[in-house]
């Protein structure tokens, strides 16, 4: 048999707020600063409960730790959605870092290593940690220097989007090396300056053969 819904006793409690509101301040004097944040200078606190009743807002101890403490004369309701809306937009902002890893073999080919290089840089730009590491088989161990030239290519093919957040070293059979994202604004070039057009060159006088010729023609007309 269900048992009847009997209600909660007592009035329902209200979540606690994070900061004091008028009559809960104690301290006495008080450095206020209105809705926008201009100063209103440090004042006894009956005075700066009487300015926030004249203007309809609450005083909100905003700064419990200075001295005196800070206060704000605003709407209570409207500082608490402003400031939601402000911590909404910096987690918003805020990038996920995850670290990624691509793995080669001693004996990569050059196809493997670019096809893998270019996936680290899509990662790397947007914001996530790469980490190479090459795989040595049996034998190869004693040949980690082809790793090391194999994993400073990968470090030089993507110097412009990364930087070494943790140098080459050994784990196991296992060499690796930790990049993190260093995305750099590319230079801008210069673009040359049009040419301006040169003036037309001038008609050129007439050569001392050429003016007899004239005068001879003119004689003969």
């Amino acid at each position: 048999m269900r048992r009847p819904y009997i209600p909660p006793q007592g009035p329902r409690q209200e979540p606690q707020r994070k900061h004091k509101i008028n009559d809960e301040i104690t301290a006495a004097d008080l450095r206020v600063v209105d809705a926008q944040g201009a100063p209103l200078g440090v004042m006894p606190r009956r005075e700066a409960l009487r300015i926030a009743l004249e203007r309809e807002a609450d005083l909100v101890e905003i700064a419990p730790q200075a001295n005196p403490p800070v206060c704000k004369i605003i709407d209570y309701g409207k500082f608490i959605y402003e400031q939601t809306k402000r911590d909404k937009q910096q987690k918003k902002q805020q990038t996920q870092t995850t670290l990624k890893e691509v793995r080669f073999k001693a004996g990569t080919d050059t196809h493997d290593f670019d096809f893998k290089t270019r996936h680290a840089r899509e990662f790397l730009e947007e914001g996530h940690k790469v980490k190479a590491t090459v795989m040595f088989k049996g034998r190869e161990i004693l040949h980690k220097e082809l790793g090391e030239v194999l994993l400073q290519r990968f470090i030089d093919a993507l110097v412009e989007v990364s930087k070494v957040d943790q140098p080459m070293r050994m784990e196991g059979r296992f060499l690796g090396v930790m990049l993190a994202p260093d995305i750099k604004k590319p230079v801008k070039k210069k673009e040359p300056k049009p040419k301006t057009d040169e003036a037309a060159p001038k008609a050129a006088a007439p050569t001392e053969e050429a003016q007899p010729e004239a005068e001879q023609q003119s004689v003969q007309e």
